[in-house]
């Protein structure tokens, strides 16, 4: 049966959902979780919504879908603990240190790898499978024919985003806020700066990162079929009342396989942003995706009948079978849960008749009553004696203490080990210099001084070296040479992929840097040692030992960590640090220069986008993709504090050049060598030293 998720961000949304049919709901404690403004739960109303829950048959899954750093690994911890001895039914979890963390405390409980983790392929999934967990919840750029090729080979349950917001950006891959104001999506922070207003060269007043809500539930026995385990709702900082009308008109579409119009007038009602979007799922991606929220009032009749949905009594959501039995030597009420448990309750011996005596049917009419309370009764057998009587107070009296037995067995915790986490092997990373390696994007960047230049690793494109395998070879006989891949690479993309590996080995190229986790495998098998870019979102030292576990031999730590947090780090691998370039901020499907032109122009360079305040955003596109790529304005530069960055104990500092050209290369090279004041009309330190909430 397909799981309907439903968002709690609070007691009173996570009622709205249960009594409106979710079969799970996901919801978050304290600030470990990607919905901080959410009301969330403390660890004691965790526990009374995992009780209230699991009487009524719903899973709880716990989300810790954030970046952890390592001060807070600790708590972390904790809370894995304290939700594991209460029952939790999954983690869903973005932080590779966090899905250690999990496995060590609480191996019994499934961990779900959350759509921050940016998984969108097949060998993305396996990966995950491999690394313990049980359910992937896939990007929401995918199309039906993605999902079903993933579906149809995953060792793994799949969960899909059905409804609610879209981020412009892939989930995980956005540092927009952070860069902005020092509010990361990453940690469950999002000042949603994709709902502003941006102009394509100068402000206007246009929405090009704004998208409409996602709403797939037209497709809803199609999902099911393909094999999707799961859909999810969006929506843990909306109203109760809206958890309640979506949950309740997605339950109708599933359990009946129709959606008329009086429910997608309430879904319109509830929430929308000039309508709704399908794009991704029938690749349709286009203007059309584009939205805003116009009218933010709501309608009061609506409110009204949402709240009397959750508000108005108990919704008989578990089915119970009761045995019924009345014989001289006394009388018994047993009931059976669909999990198999059994309560029975004792009443009174019955008296002799005097007028009407008890039948079987009257008995069951009796036992039947179950109203006000979680329990639907489904089934009554009798066995009743001739010529007795039991006063129908006795018979409610035995109903009443056998669903109390009942829902304390159901919410009663299981007995399940719980371990302590196992320490971090402390790895206090290079005591040498660190070394420079740069990363190009284009061609032209690859100037004779930067090719002269003593580099630990060059960084350049797939494309670029595919396209020219003269070239490659010419750099393959420098040395210190890496592959970079796209960052989002689709499974209908991926024998280009594997071919362009295989023909780039055979030249001599034995590094491949790459910033998602669906590519460690394609990469590993064509031959190529291992660096993990900035996408792998590498923000502790737990996270950085399972990097080491996958062969990965370095990383571009975070650049949303500070310079203390990166000293602090245990380094599993060599760390590298972005010394100088644009962060890149945003990684869309859609092609973000269509949006100016009307027409795919990205192969002629780049735009820009300008806020109300005048802050230019560039954009390139994605490697030879039509993804397109946002860029920070200012360039982060620490050149001229090289020496701070060396007390860091890293690997290497990058210099990571975007839309530069070759002289601008040359420029920065002679920076990095005879260190210019820093600029701060043009340049920024990026968050290291500020760094983010």
């Amino acid at each position: 049966m397909l799981e309907l998720l439903s968002p709690a961000g609070s007691m009173e949304a996570l009622r709205a959902a249960v009594q409106n049919g979710a079969n799970a709901v996901y919801l978050g404690v304290g600030n470990l979780n990607a919905r901080q403004s959410a009301k969330n739960f403390t660890p004691q109303t965790l526990v009374d919504a995992v009780k209230y829950c699991h009487v009524r048959g719903v899973d709880v899954h716990l989300t810790l879908n954030t970046l952890v750093s390592d001060r807070e690994m600790k708590e972390a911890a904790e809370l894995i603990r304290h939700a594991a001895q209460y029952n939790i039914d999954a983690f869903i979890v973005q932080d590779l240190g966090v899905v250690q963390l999990c496995r060590q405390i609480a191996p019994h409980i499934p961990i779900h790898g959350s759509t921050q983790m940016t998984i969108h392929s097949l060998p993305g999934v396996q990966l995950c499978a491999a690394m313990g967990m049980k359910r992937v919840v896939l990007s929401r750029e995918l199309s039906r024919e993605e999902i079903q090729y993933i579906c149809a080979n995953s060792p793994i349950e799949i969960e899909v985003f059905a409804h609610g917001a879209l981020c412009m950006s892939y989930s995980g891959q956005c540092y927009l806020s952070a860069a902005i104001g020092g509010r990361s999506g990453n940690r469950g922070r999002c000042a949603q700066p994709c709902r502003q207003s941006y102009g394509y060269g100068r402000w206007e007043e246009k929405y090009p990162l704004s998208l409409k809500d996602n709403c797939l539930v037209h497709y809803l026995k199609e999902l099911e079929s393909m094999g999707v385990a799961s859909v999810k709702l969006e929506g843990r900082m909306k109203k109760p009342e809206y958890v309640a009308t979506v949950t309740a008109v997605y339950r109708k579409a599933i359990d009946e396989g129709v959606v008329t119009k009086p429910m997608m007038d309430a879904l319109m009602t509830a929430f929308n942003r000039q309508g709704f979007t399908d794009g991704y799922y029938t690749s349709r991606v286009n203007r059309k995706m584009f939205g805003i929220r116009q009218d933010t009032r709501d309608d009061p009749q609506w409110l009204q009948a949402a709240r009397q949905s959750f508000e108005a009594g108990e919704t008989p959501l578990v089915d119970l079978k009761f045995r019924a039995v009345v014989t001289v030597d006394g009388s018994s009420l047993t009931a059976t849960d669909p999990e198999g448990r059994t309560c029975t309750a004792a009443g009174p011996r019955p008296e002799l008749a005097r007028n009407i005596a008890l039948t079987g049917e009257m008995l069951a009419q009796r036992v039947a009553k179950t109203g006000g309370t979680p329990y639907r009764c489904v089934e009554v057998r009798t066995r009743v004696d001739p010529g007795l009587i039991i006063s129908a107070a006795a018979v409610n009296a035995m109903r009443r203490d056998v669903l109390n037995q009942l829902t304390a067995l159901r919410a009663r915790r299981a007995d399940y080990p719980i371990n302590p986490p196992k320490s971090v092997p402390d790895y206090r990373g290079s005591k040498e210099l660190p070394g420079l390696t740069v990363q190009v994007t284009t061609r032209e960047q690859l100037t004779p001084n930067l090719l002269n230049s003593e580099t630990a690793m060059l960084y350049v494109p797939l494309h670029i070296l595919a396209a020219d395998p003269e070239m490659t070879g010419l750099l393959v006989k420098r040395g210190r040479l890496a592959v970079a891949l796209p960052r989002i690479v689709h499974d209908g993309e991926m024998p280009k992929l594997r071919k362009d590996l295989a023909m780039l080995q055979s030249i001599g190229v034995k590094n491949a840097l790459v910033g998602n986790l669906g590519l460690l495998a394609p990469a590993r098998e064509a031959g190529m040692r291992l660096h993990g870019d900035f996408g792998l979102n590498i923000y502790n030292s737990v996270s950085m030992n399972v990097l080491r576990s996958l062969e990965v031999c370095s990383a571009l730590v975070s650049f949303e960590m500070t310079l203390p947090q990166i000293r602090d780090l245990s380094k599993a691998v060599n760390a590298e640090i972005l010394a100088y370039g644009r962060m890149p901020l945003m990684i869309t499907e859609q092609c973000l220069i269509q949006g100016r032109t009307g027409e795919c122009t990205c192969h002629l360079g780049s735009t820009k986008l300008t806020d109300k305040t005048g802050a230019e955003f560039p954009i390139l596109k994605d490697g030879d993709s039509c993804r397109s790529v946002l860029f920070n304005g200012k360039k982060l530069s620490w050149l001229d504090r090289q020496d701070d960055l060396a007390k860091l104990g890293v690997w290497a500092i990058r210099l990571y050049f975007t839309t530069e050209n070759a002289r601008e290369v040359d420029r920065v090279l002679e920076d990095y060598l005879n260190p210019a004041p820093f600029d701060p009309g043009a340049c920024t330190r990026g968050l290291y030293l500020r760094g983010v909430e």
